[in-house]
């Protein structure tokens, strides 16, 4: 599993725009300056579509304010799907909604979770994280079922 110290896997993913799901790589998004990273179990599913995604909208400028260059929202999901949860929660330019389709990334961050019982497959952890250059200087992850340490308001405390 990636900690703090860690430099973030480069891997080629896809990102939600207003032109269409695009080609992104994690190391030039998480790379240069600062970022945060969210990653939520799914698109449009209760915690994420009432309180993870929307505070993060809702502390967008503060985030941005304390020097972070971009916010990433991750989920395993098609871009597709990503496109439509951005406007659905209306983040603007504020979030990059980042696609995991496959959740290569999210395993290569050791922070998968089986939700095949419950019906929607293998998806990420609930975690936040703050990375400067590429190399990972906050993690929190959730415990099953929490909503705490991932919030917009604990990342805006860590920085």
């Amino acid at each position: 599993m990636i900690k703090k110290g860690d430099k973030i896997p480069a891997m080629k993913l896809m990102v939600a725009t207003s032109e269409g799901p695009r080609e992104a790589d994690t190391a030039v998004l998480l790379g240069p300056g600062k970022a945060v990273l969210f990653a939520v179990p799914g698109a449009f599913t209760p915690t994420c579509s009432a309180k993870h995604l929307p505070g993060f909208v809702e502390h967008a400028a503060e985030l941005k304010a304390k020097g972070v260059d971009r916010i990433i929202c991750l989920a395993v999901n098609d871009a597709f799907v990503m496109g439509a949860w951005a406007k659905d929660q209306k983040t603007g330019d504020a979030i990059i909604m980042l696609a995991d389709g496959a959740g290569a990334f999210t395993k290569a961050l050791g922070l998968e979770l089986d939700l095949v019982a419950r019906g929607l497959g293998i998806r990420s952890q609930r975690f936040a994280m703050i990375t400067e250059d590429g190399i990972v200087t906050h993690l929190a992850i959730e415990e099953p079922g929490g909503f705490d340490v991932s919030r917009a308001e604990a990342v805006l405390e860590a920085l």
